[in-house]
């Protein structure tokens, strides 16, 4: 009787432990397929408001969306932000079918100034301006409100298409 007992204590601490490590596997599971497609980003720029940013990498950018990517290969963006260049984050303003064009150094997406461009760097180095046209598929004119962004006003930038893009940014703090 009391072997029985000890047998059936036995048997049900094996099932608790056995599922008890199914539920561990399972977390470790889901956890890793979240971060698989989210992300925590510290903002280290003064281009943005906020300093904390929740990624999501499944999402497709729409028109407002705080958009972060890799930046483009350029010798100006090495000089200027070094050989390891962070994510940048931008906002959407402009998205495929988008009419992007200039009126002096002013920047418009379908008839509306959404940023002006520098003629200098803060190093004093010549800024070429971005691209005019409609925006194809896939891509977008990003920027920011800061004076100083280096975004899609500059051809250093460009429209930035979905390969470069990471994901889709939240602002938490």
């Amino acid at each position: 009787m009391i072997r029985a007992k000890v047998a059936r204590s036995q048997r049900g601490a094996r099932i608790l432990l056995l599922g008890g490590a199914a539920a561990l596997a399972a977390a470790f599971s889901a956890l890793s397929s979240w971060r698989d497609h989210h992300a925590l980003l510290i903002n280290a720029s003064g281009s943005l408001p906020n300093w904390a940013f929740f990624i999501d990498r499944t999402k497709m950018p729409g028109r407002g969306d705080l958009v972060f990517f890799d930046p483009p290969p350029s010798t100006l963006l090495t000089r200027h932000f070094g050989a390891h260049l962070r994510p940048f984050g931008k906002r959407v303003y402009g998205v495929a079918g988008d009419s992007v064009t200039t009126r002096g150094r002013f920047f418009l997406v379908n008839d509306h100034v959404v940023a002006k461009a520098k003629v200098t760097s803060r190093l004093g180095e010549p800024l070429a301006m971005g691209r005019t046209g409609i925006i194809p598929r896939g891509c977008y004119f990003v920027a920011t409100a800061h004076p100083d962004s280096f975004d899609s006003r500059y051809a250093a930038i460009g429209w930035i298409c979905r390969p470069r893009i990471l994901g889709v940014g939240r602002a938490i703090l």
